[in-house]
Parts: structure tokens; sequence; C-alpha cells
């Protein structure tokens, strides 16, 4: 359909370039040398724009085969690729002999692998976020593992979904507050990496708590303590993976599953990046301060950065201005480290 379309586009052309320089030849009165002189030019001028026509066709034609051939060896590369054998997440085996469940297992793994510029960007925003992830996991006494929740939640992207929830780690509103976080309408700690990192953490070891099992913690995460314990108990069951859930929550934890294993083995799903090529994790002090802030702008030139790098290091802060901090605390704000 493509060469098809275009050829009927150059054929479009040739006619119009024969009709103007077929009228432009009429519209000549030929005679003696100055004519035919005339003449000459019209049609070198016929025969440049054919032979730009066909080096055009030659070049789209050359394109096309390339974009052809490249799509034609992903399909080949997809078609080779197989779903590890054993997978697991913070220590607990996903069981693949039970059909349905590689099934699923399956659905997740070529879905992503179809998303090859979604996988980079996850692996180049790792550098940005995995460091601290992994600091006040290992704080905590979880599994590392569960950073990925993070990647499945926000893309390690400060996003907005249409329920309102915000950030790396997508708390609601309600959810977040219940973890301590602040979010009026000047300021947002679900958009404070750290602290919503601490409260994410929190809420899981809640989950672990409840269930004595990290895959139960993360659906929990999904779709609520409650509706997990609820499940539980209807279905009279004490494994995940015997669960009957909503399309949500059970794709949901094999999706974190599958981007566990692309992200720790980048290269043997054709993913080559550069230590380089990763975000950098900005380098910031933090400024303690007890008071409201009425010029953000202001403030940042006092301490010698501007507005943007204010905000862009400290996302949380919503508006041109800050409210005093809660009582008893002070705000800490970021800035470059010079």
């Amino acid at each position: 359909m493509f060469f098809q379309s275009y050829y009927q586009q150059v054929d479009s052309m040739t006619v119009k370039s024969k009709d103007i320089i077929g009228n432009e030849m009429k519209n000549e009165k030929f005679s003696n040398s100055s004519n035919n002189k005339r003449k000459y030019r019209i049609m070198k001028k016929y025969f440049l724009l054919i032979i730009f026509l066909l080096i055009s066709c030659k070049e789209t034609k050359e394109v096309a085969c390339q974009q052809q051939t490249s799509e034609s060896e992903y399909i080949h590369f997809l078609s080779t690729i197989k779903l590890p054998t054993q997978l697991d997440f913070c220590g607990e085996m996903i069981p693949l002999d039970i059909p349905e469940v590689r099934e699923r297992a399956e659905r997740e793994f070529y879905i992503l692998l179809q998303q090859p510029g979604q996988i980079i960007l996850y692996l180049k925003r790792s550098g940005k976020y995995f460091s601290m992830f992994e600091r006040i996991l290992k704080e905590e006494n979880v599994p590392d593992d569960l950073k990925y929740l993070s990647v499945a939640e926000s893309a390690l992207y400060m996003a907005r979904s249409p329920k309102n929830a915000v950030g790396l780690w997508q708390f609601i509103p309600e959810t977040g507050r219940s973890m301590g976080l602040i979010i009026d309408d000047l300021v947002d700690e679900r958009c404070h990496p750290e602290k919503s990192t601490k409260a994410a953490i929190k809420y899981l070891k809640d989950g672990y708590s409840k269930f004595k099992s990290w895959t139960l913690a993360s659906a929990g995460y999904n779709m609520g303590h409650v509706g997990v314990s609820e499940n539980l108990k209807f279905q009279d069951v004490k494994d995940f993976f015997d669960l009957f859930l909503n399309e949500e929550t059970s794709r949901y934890i094999l999706r974190i599953v599958i981007i566990k294993e692309i992200m720790k083995n980048p290269a043997k799903y054709g993913f080559h990046l550069k230590q380089e090529e990763f975000y950098n994790t900005d380098k910031y002090k933090t400024i303690s301060y007890s008071s409201s802030i009425e010029n953000l702008s202001d403030w940042a030139k006092q301490n010698g950065t501007t507005y943007k790098d204010v905000k862009l290091l400290n996302p949380w802060i919503l508006k041109r201005l800050l409210p005093s901090p809660p009582k008893s605390k002070n705000w800490e704000i970021a800035v470059p480290e010079k």
C-alpha cells in the first residue's frame, strides 16, 4: 500500500510537470537558433526533474526495505526469546508449572518486550532513583525487589493517574496521608522521592505483617490490604496464585516480576546501554528551613541557585511559595551542590 500510494504521487507529479513544461513550450515561439536554445533549456529542466523523482523513489524504497527488514528481524528475535523457566519475587517462587500462571506471565513478558523504548527509559531512569531506593530498602531491612513496584507504578516518573494517584509510588491522597505524607494545595509529599519511598515501604511492611508474604503485600499495594484479606477469606486460600482476582491486580504482580527479569538482564533481551547513558542522580544538599517562604524565586537567589533548580529538585513544592512547616518540623529543601 505504501509503494502504491507513493508511485501514484510520483505519476501525478510527472504528469503535472509534463503539462507545465508542455504549456511552457507551447507559449514559446520557436524560430531560428534563439528559439532552439529556449527549447533546450525547457527539455533540460524536464530531464532533471525526472532524474530527481527517480532518485527519490530509489531512496524511499531503500528506507522502506530497511524498516521492513528491521521489523522482520525483531519479530524473529521475539519468537526466539522464551520466558525463563524460573522466576521469583522477594525470594518467593512464581509457580510457572501452573499453566494459567505461565500464560499470564508470558502475556506480560511479550507485551513489555514490544515496548523497547519504554524499557530503555526504565533502565535510564533507574540510574536516577535505584541507588536511593536500594539504600532505604536496606535500612528498612526489606527485600531489594520491592524497588520494581515503583517501575510498574510510575515508570520511574512523577506521574499522575486518572484516579489522582501521584508520584513515583502512585499514592492516592487518602493512603498517602495515612502514611504520614503532607498533601494539600501547596505541598504534595507524594512527589518527594525519599519521603514517598519510605511511606511506600511502610505500607508494604504493614501488608507483610498481615499476610507473611511479600507477594500478597504487593497485591495489597495495588488493591488495598482490606481487599486482599476479604478475598483470601472468601476463597479460603492462603497463596496469591490460588486467588481469583480482578484483572488489574492479577496482572500487577506478574508485570513487576517481568520488569525485574528484564531490568536485571537487559543484554539478554537485546538492550545494550552504557553506564554513561543512564540518567544521573542529581547532586544536591538540603537546607533546613523553619519559616514560610513568600517568594521562592527570591529565596533561591539568596541561596545561590535558581527557581528552576529548586522546582526540579523539589517536585513536592507545588506553588511559588511555601507555607510554614508543621509544628516542630522544618522544610528540607534540596538545592544544587556546588
